[in-house]
């Protein structure tokens, strides 16, 4: 029994990083076609420590060390530079011209700095000698020089990729049990279910603003249906377009 059990678990994180996979990379694609001129292109593509237009391999996935994390203490560095990242650019959404945009770049920037400041603390008390996470490989795109339009459609493309990252990161360490302190289980439980409801809310906003067409793997939030948000097997019922709020 308990064989078998073993082998469902690891089915199951071999779909959730397949399918994870594919469906970030359909948007990474929908991402590099879908910006609005040269110029938006000239406004990242020359910026150190930004990943670059168009590129030909999808950014930012250097994390997964061939696909899987090693430990916690892999999860917390990297997680940490994962949401450094994310707080960055969220702060941008204040120069934006929609509230909806400035509360959720407001939000992203208040919760992701109160966890990286979490998960520092559990660095220096857990794992004194682990250095941080200088490898990693930025997933977004410099927003610095975009405005308007520009800037919260840029913000929503690239931001669902990042999340969908965080997301897939935290299902490892749940499904293979990497956790070695229920607090991190905890962690990732939450970072991987909030960022879920997130993806849901970025798209919506795409679809709404842009006319941009839900993936096909997400339109009812099958990759995660039938899970229980309160356990490793991932967040319960059907999370589709019409989960959340325009």
């Amino acid at each position: 029994m308990k064989r078998w059990l073993i082998v469902l678990v690891g089915v199951v994180a071999a779909l959730v990083i397949i399918v994870g996979t594919a469906v970030a990379t359909t948007l990474f694609n929908n991402r590099t076609s879908g910006s609005e001129g040269a110029g938006q292109q000239s406004s990242y593509a020359s910026t150190p420590g930004h990943a670059p237009h168009g590129s030909a391999r999808m950014p930012g996935w250097g994390w997964m060390h061939g696909g899987t994390l090693r430990n916690e203490a892999d999860y917390l560095t990297t997680m940490v530079a994962h949401h450094q990242e994310a707080v960055t650019a969220a702060a941008q959404l204040q120069r934006s011209d929609r509230p909806q945009m400035r509360a959720f770049g407001a939000a992203i920037v208040k919760t992701q700095s109160a966890q990286i400041e979490q998960m520092n603390r559990w660095l220096r008390q857990w794992y004194p000698q682990r250095s941080p996470d200088r490898g990693y490989e930025p997933m977004m795109r410099d927003l610095t020089h975009l405005s308007g339009n520009q800037l919260d459609r840029t913000f929503l493309q690239d931001m669902i990729g990042h999340h969908m990252a965080a997301v897939m990161m935290s299902q490892q360490l749940l499904v293979r049990g990497l956790a070695e302190h229920p607090e991190v289980n905890r962690l990732a439980l939450t970072i991987r279910n909030d960022q879920h409801a997130e993806i849901f809310q970025m798209m919506r906003w795409l679809r709404t603003w842009y006319h941009q067409p839900w993936p096909g793997h997400w339109r009812s939030g099958h990759l995660y249906r039938g899970w229980d948000d309160t356990t490793p097997d991932g967040p319960s019922g059907q999370m589709g377009p019409g989960m959340m709020g325009q």
